[in-house]
């Protein structure tokens, strides 16, 4: 059944009902149709605007379905375009009041600016014991279509704690708000937390290489010997030039009819390259070159053993997590409202067709009699722009490049370096000339990164030892700095002998 019709009806109607507060805000055809959306009109502002719900939706029963259309008719450089899924009044808020405060129940929809580029989905969930809402964001959520045709996106909330994501109608994300790999911070806290009242003992080493307290320095190590010498066996090329200077007055040169002595000063001609040195190997005077010095050795550092008093990385002992809870299903707080309340850069979004339905068919239906045939009225325009532009292969060509890399930057493996991944990704839209580039370097993390997940990182360490019941004064450290003095050889340094360039003949005044 669908549960708020409603809603995506009256964004479709001539006129924005009372009941919506406006703010800014224009009822507008999407850009080629008949169909009316909310707009945002404007750059650099804030839009808030709500609808209250006849009656609040239940999501701890059955399947919950979310979906709404959203065109960036400009594209998206920095801003959202998301919906919060308020809850009910009692929770401290008024229509008239709705702002970024309001407490809503589930946040979802694209936010794209700088190194963010995704589709939300944050869960606001109350903490049984506590009694604190939290923000729990799905992980590796899907990216933005990068486009300015109309999407449709779709979170499809299952009995069984499972979510769907899709866009336009293509499951995009799934996750299980119960795992701790799908939402950061798990729902369900950590059985066992780090005590806070261990401490480090004083002299506990985390050193795991020290240098050899036995080793001593070589006789024969210099270590004021210079990185490089002169050539002694270098000889002038034959032919050079030694009176002759590298620039000379450019004899074409004519001094100004304007030119006042008085107030310009003496003029000069200014100079050019000398004629006679471009057949020549050189011109002015000769120097050696330098050269490697084999009896350069640097700082002289002992060599790094194993050290014997190393007991591996101190981490505070496991004690119960007071704050821990188990969770069969999450919690959700009724929908009673569906606001938009978004901060951009960008004007040209337009929402509609906003739905909330008890069934997947229904949206699946919806999709399929709203926004397909907008859809495809766009994709068959954009088409047509191309190919008269004479852009059509190498646009389409483009487009699937691109929209490969985005489905690689959404893969879960990648961890830390999706948000890296998606800056060069971006970057290579922009500018065309260095997609190549883009692309070789996004070949090249993912190896490192296959290469990690097959034959591992370093070395892992040793087993990590916990202090016994007996407390030590020191500082504490959850994860404490290593403190091993694994230096390689010192900075290389420069000779002293280094040669200084000849001056050159003072530049004159260019007319």
């Amino acid at each position: 059944m669908n549960r708020s019709r409603g809603v995506g009806s009256c964004l479709r109607r001539k006129i924005i009902p009372e009941n919506w507060l406006k703010c800014e805000w224009k009822h507008s055809k999407s850009e080629g149709h008949d169909d009316y959306g909310l707009l945002v009109s404007d750059k650099a502002r804030k839009y808030a605007i709500v609808k209250e719900l006849e009656k609040p939706v239940e999501l701890k029963d059955g399947t919950i379905v979310l979906q709404y259309e959203v065109r960036l008719q400009n594209g998206l450089e920095c801003g959202g375009a998301y919906l919060k899924y308020l809850r009910p009044q009692e929770a401290g808020w008024t229509a008239k009041g709705f702002d970024n405060e309001s407490p809503y129940s589930i946040m979802f929809g694209p936010d794209k600016c700088g190194a963010t580029n995704k589709v939300h989905f944050i869960l606001k969930h109350k903490n049984p014991k506590s009694g604190d809402y939290v923000e729990h964001h799905l992980k590796f959520p899907p990216s933005v279509p990068s486009d300015k045709l109309t999407h449709v996106y779709t979170a499809v909330i299952k009995p069984d704690n499972e979510l769907v994501i899709l866009i336009d109608g293509e499951e995009k994300k799934k996750a299980n708000f119960l795992s701790s790999e799908d939402f950061e911070p798990a729902l369900i806290p950590a059985k066992t937390i780090p005590d806070p009242d261990d401490k480090k003992p004083e002299d506990w080493d985390e050193r795991a290489k020290i240098p050899d307290p036995e080793a001593t320095k070589p006789d024969d190590w210099d270590e004021d010997a210079p990185m490089e010498i002169l050539d002694e066996e270098a000889e002038k090329p034959e032919g050079w030039l030694d009176n002759e200077p590298e620039e000379i007055d450019d004899p074409e040169a004519v001094k100004p009819e304007d030119w006042d002595d008085e107030e310009d000063g003496e003029w000069e001609a200014p100079q050019i390259e000398n004629p006679k040195c471009e057949s020549a190997p050189g011109c002015g005077e000769w120097r050696r070159p330098l050269k490697r010095n084999p009896a350069y050795k640097g700082k002289w550092h002992a060599p790094l053993i194993d050290n014997p008093a190393y007991k591996g990385i101190w981490k505070p002992r496991e004690i119960p997590n007071p704050d821990y809870f188990e969770l069969e299903k999450p919690n959700f707080e009724p929908i009673a409202a569906i606001g938009i309340e978004i901060w951009t850069m960008q004007d040209g979004i337009l929402f509609d067709n906003i739905l909330i339905a008890s069934d997947e068919k229904t949206a699946a239906e919806i999709r399929d009699t709203t926004w397909k045939p907008k859809f495809k009225v766009e994709e068959e325009k954009q088409k047509a722009e191309e190919k008269s532009a004479g852009l059509d292969g190498l646009k389409g060509i483009q487009k699937a490049v691109f929209d490969v890399l985005y489905k690689i930057a959404d893969l879960p493996f990648l961890g830390d370096h999706k948000v890296k991944v998606l800056e060069l990704i971006e970057k290579a839209e922009t500018q065309p000339n260095i997609t190549i580039g883009v692309i070789v370097s996004i070949i090249v993390v993912i190896f490192s990164i296959l290469l990690k997940l097959l034959f591992g990182g370093k070395k892992a360490a040793p087993k990590v030892n916990v202090v016994p019941e007996k407390k030590e004064e020191g500082e504490a450290s959850n994860t404490a700095e290593g403190e091993g003095e694994g230096e390689g050889e010192g900075e290389e340094e420069k000779s002293e002998g280094e040669v200084v360039a000849a001056p050159r003949r003072r530049t004159r005044r260019d007319t």
